[in-house]
């Protein structure tokens, strides 16, 4: 399947993100650039940062007044409401933060344009042919991806929470004391704010690594990649995590000449090493040039606005050279400006410190979010708010406090096949002194997956040692990140694979797998006498 380049009048966008993201002030005139600035961007934009946005007169003083409109922020801020707290909510770039604008949602409007793809290509073994010459649209897809995000926009939209009952502030957040915010906006006014209990949702933003001749190429981050208007001939990225893996096997599935650099011997270092090397057996099929074990990285301007890359494998040192360079490799707190110094909120690189309350060291304080967690997930940020809500509103009285230790947070790499995770690994069981019993139940032997052509892969489960109690798993398929829910409801509730094995589940599913790890549990509780007596039911009943 070959590849369309379609001509367009808007160039691929790299203005924004080409700045040092790690020296900007932050204040309005650093707001994201999004581009192209057709029609979808900006309905986007004017959901959420309307640039004829009127900052509210501030209330006397408010119960709670959130600094930063990403999913921490905007989950506390619409709750709280609901619960008749009077809330400030402030956001100096785009509401929906990462997650709507450069993040979850763009990515996997993209990557499912490039499994569509993936599956026209691999038509021909279910008897579907497709015409030689079939190409991907590139621009439409990216296109259809601007249309999507700016359709779900509107749920984090200025007005919408306005409508919740939220006073939303458009500008930069900064506090001046224990109980007061400032908000400046780009034309220099200030609004003034009295609350008492204020919450940190600034999240994270991509970091630049110590990578020499960095500064010296206009490279590409999450915030900027999803701006690109024309497919990278050869596209370079640097780091094999979920953001540098999804990329990588999406832009070869769209035609791209993909060079994945990972200084591991293996992508998708942080997870399970045998679910790894499912996906990454797949990124050899869908054309992914792996560059493993790539150190002493060293970048440098090349002709034509092409950037090279020239890096050491097992001692020998060798030269790419990309159009588009993407770095995906590290976070960075968004701390900056906020004054926490003056407050007396404790802070480090990592982010913001935080006890198990996501209380700050300013007890008026909390966090919630990628400013603050180790779990750098959508999901995670949305129930760290959850715990937020319920501390600075009702700390005293029934409902007692509420603890982020106590919140089990699945995972998912949506690569294909996807990675999902919940609780332990083997390492983690070590380290807590836990001995564990490991069920391992592969799609090659699961109905649903080998019909559709997706068996590769398995379901892996942790118990603790002589029990059905979940401790872990890690599920390797297509929908692995849908799959892993069972797992952690049992976990959550205390239901062990006993339990799931019990449970009727349709067939034919790929959620049988999980099941059949239940029946395998059970079996391991066969003593050897009622191994005996089965065995003589079994002739008996063959007799008759």
């Amino acid at each position: 399947m070959k590849t369309a380049t379609p001509q367009t009048n808007n160039p691929p966008a790299t203005g924004f993100a080409n700045r040092n993201r790690n020296e900007k002030t932050m204040n309005e005139s650093t707001i994201i650039q999004l581009q192209p600035h057709d029609e979808h961007n900006r309905e986007l934009e004017s959901n959420v940062h309307p640039p004829e946005w009127q900052n509210p007169t501030p209330a006397d003083n408010y119960h709670l007044v959130v600094i930063g409109a990403g999913t921490a922020g905007l989950v506390t801020a619409a709750g709280a409401a609901g619960l008749g707290a009077r809330v400030a909510l402030i956001e100096r770039e785009l509401m929906g933060g990462d997650c709507l604008n450069v993040g979850c949602v763009p990515s996997k409007g993209l990557i499912g344009a490039a499994r569509v793809a993936a599956t026209v290509r691999d038509a021909a073994p279910f008897g579907v042919n497709v015409p030689e010459g079939s190409a991907v649209d590139f621009g439409k897809a990216m296109e259809r991806m601007r249309e999507k995000r700016a359709g779900i926009s509107h749920v984090d939209s200025a007005q919408r929470f306005k409508d919740l009952g939220v006073d939303v502030f458009l500008g930069q957040g900064k506090f001046t004391d224990d109980n007061t915010v400032t908000v400046t906006r780009k034309d220099g006014s200030v609004s003034q704010l009295k609350f008492k209990k204020g919450v940190i949702a600034t999240g994270a933003r991509a970091a630049a690594p110590p990578i020499k001749g960095l500064d010296s190429v206009d490279y590409l981050t999450n915030e900027n990649l999803f701006s690109l208007t024309e497919l990278p001939k050869r596209f370079g990225i640097v780091g094999s995590g979920p953001i540098g893996a999804e990329m990588a096997q999406s832009f070869a599935r769209f035609g791209s000449e993909v060079f994945l650099f990972e200084r591991g011997d293996h992508i998708l270092t942080r997870e399970d090493d045998e679910a790894a090397a499912v996906v990454q057996n797949q990124f050899e099929k869908d054309g992914v040039n792996l560059m493993l074990n790539s150190k002493d990285m060293e970048l440098a301007p090349a002709a034509d606005g092409k950037i090279s890359v020239k890096v050491t494998q097992n001692g020998t040192q060798s030269e790419t050279v990309v159009d588009q360079l993407l770095v995906a490799v590290g976070r960075a707190p968004n701390t900056d400006g906020l004054n926490l110094e003056g407050v007396n909120v404790d802070f480090d690189k990592k982010g913001i410190q935080v006890n198990d309350n996501l209380q700050t060291t300013n007890p008026r304080i909390y966090a919630a979010g990628d400013i603050c967690s180790k779990y750098q997930f959508t999901h995670a940020a949305d129930f760290q708010a959850r715990i937020v809500i319920q501390n600075a509103l009702f700390a005293v009285g029934p409902f007692g406090k509420k603890k982020s230790s106590d919140l089990i947070i699945p995972w998912a790499t949506y690569t294909s096949p996807e990675i999902a995770h919940v609780g332990m690994y083997p390492k983690d069981a070590k380290e807590a002194g836990i001995e564990i019993d490991t069920y391992t139940q592969q799609l090659e032997h699961v109905d649903r997956a080998i019909l559709e052509g997706n068996d590769e892969g398995f379901v892996k489960v942790h118990t603790k040692k002589g029990t059905d109690k979940i401790v872990g798993a890690t599920i390797v398929a297509e929908n692995a990140g849908d799959l892993i829910s069972e797992i952690t409801v049992a976990m959550q509730n205390k239901i062990g694979l006993a339990g799931i094995g019990s449970t009727i589940h349709p067939y034919p599913t790929q959620a049988d797998a999980i099941r059949k790890l239940g029946d395998q549990f059970n079996k391991t509780k066969l003593t050897p006498f009622s191994e005996k007596m089965l065995g003589l039911l079994r002739r008996l009943n063959v007799g008759k």
